[in-house]
């Protein structure tokens, strides 16, 4: 029997390697690529939409930069006319994503779920159309599962191969308690796949073991078998950790432009190119280009991040707010100015305060300790002046300006 790729005519093979190329581009793995160009092929010769399938558990609904790696994926798919099946778990999540926890999660309440699941719509909606997205709740089907519905789900999978969990094995070794509810979101998930037929569901390499539990009960159940797309972990500002904002490393989709572009600004060099491929709208080709003239020194790394910290601010607010955010940037830091409008904080404590105090209180840092060393750094300036000594007794007066670092300022008023 032919295969679907085989019954390309030119023009249809054409468009299936343009479509290739656009979805590989910046992805970690695909399991297995060939599948994959065999569904695309299909497509392209049946005019038939990709079902394109992406979960969520609305446990933490603040999206950053690294959430929209796949959303931008994502955004590829839906624009080339295929199917984004967006899932909802508000059955999984009261069970909550074992991955990469040594404890289990704390289980979601409805009103959880409901209200994180707004704030993920509204913040998705700068990334892909939501009109044209396929919304569904896992209770819709999981909630109907009778006992002996779990059972055969159940008995579809070993222990052995859920025991090849990366977070289950190391908590076995730790002697570290497993739950035998988290067992089953796995398993759960890969139903979500059965019940919408997804012919790829997308996420983070993280989720390997999730979305291949998709594909393994597909064809238990007799369905065709999804495509895994696997995304790489976007590394934060210190270019080391993933992107988090327990690890304030992060750059929020809904932050202001001039502190979104301040934040891009610090990104190291060696991740610029991945940050363009990954969470910018630039055309493969472009990326190349600059990928190319930064390693013959054609361009600056500086003015290649300015053109980063543009993109980044125009994908979320627009190209006005980018350009005024960059000018920003440039009086501030690289000439020394301070912004022109410095937010204001009513100062309510002593007049004679210790500045390790007064850079806590205003919630700059979040320790003393830590404000003692952003002060022997020379990082703090008091009206333009740097803070030279951690000891410094400061005098509060109205009107003066706080500054921490290169992004942070305040204009203290007086609580008269």
């Amino acid at each position: 029997m032919s295969t679907w790729t085989e019954k390309l005519t030119a023009e249809q093979k054409k468009e299936t390697e343009r479509q290739m190329a656009l979805y590989l581009a910046g992805a970690h793995e695909v399991i297995p690529a060939s599948d994959l160009e065999e569904k695309v092929a299909r497509s392209v010769i049946e005019g038939r939409p990709l079902k394109i399938k992406l979960g969520l558990d609305p446990s933490a609904p603040d999206v950053h930069l690294g959430h929209t790696v796949v959303l931008n994926k994502m955004r590829q798919f839906q624009e080339n006319g295929h199917t984004i099946q967006l899932i909802i778990g508000d059955f999984t999540g009261k069970i909550g994503d074992p991955t990469g926890k040594s404890v289990a999660r704390k289980q979601l309440t409805d009103e959880e779920v409901k209200e994180n699941a707004r704030t993920y719509f509204e913040q998705f909606g700068k990334v892909i159309d939501m009109e044209k997205v396929e919304l569904h709740y896992n209770s819709r089907w999981l909630a109907k599962l009778d006992f002996e519905d779990v059972i055969n789900l159940a008995g579809q999978i070993t222990v052995a191969r859920l025991l090849e969990r990366d977070d289950f094995e190391k908590r076995m070794s730790d002697q570290k308690p497993i739950s035998l509810h988290e067992f089953f979101y796995p398993l759960m998930q890969g139903y979500d796949s059965v019940v919408l037929e997804s012919d790829v569901e997308l996420g983070g390499t993280d989720q390997q073991f999730n979305i291949l539990m998709g594909r393994h009960f597909q064809e238990k159940f007799g369905k065709g078998k999804q495509v895994a797309m696997l995304m790489p972990l976007l590394e934060g500002l210190d270019g080391v950790e993933k992107m988090s904002k327990s690890k304030n490393n992060y750059i929020g989709i809904d932050e202001a432009p001039a502190e979104m572009f301040g934040k891009a600004m610090s990104i190291p060099d060696e991740l610029m190119i991945k940050y363009f491929t990954l969470i910018t709208d630039l055309p493969l080709e472009e990326v190349r280009k600059k990928e190319a003239a930064l390693e013959s020194g054609s361009l600056h790394p500086r003015d290649a991040k300015m053109q980063l910290g543009r993109a980044i601010v125009a994908l979320y607010h627009d190209e006005a707010a980018a350009e005024q955010a960059e000018k920003q940037f440039i009086s501030v830091f690289s000439k020394g100015n301070a912004p022109d409008e410095i937010p204001a904080v009513t100062w309510d404590g002593p007049a004679d305060t210790p500045v390790t105090e007064l850079l806590t209180k205003l919630g700059f840092l979040p320790s003393k300790s830590e404000a003692r060393r952003m002060v022997a750094n020379r990082g703090v300036k008091i009206d333009g002046e740097t803070v030279e000594d951690p000891k410094t007794q400061v005098k509060i007066a109205d009107g003066m300006v706080v500054q921490v670092g290169k992004r942070k300022f305040a204009r203290l008023n007086l609580n008269q």
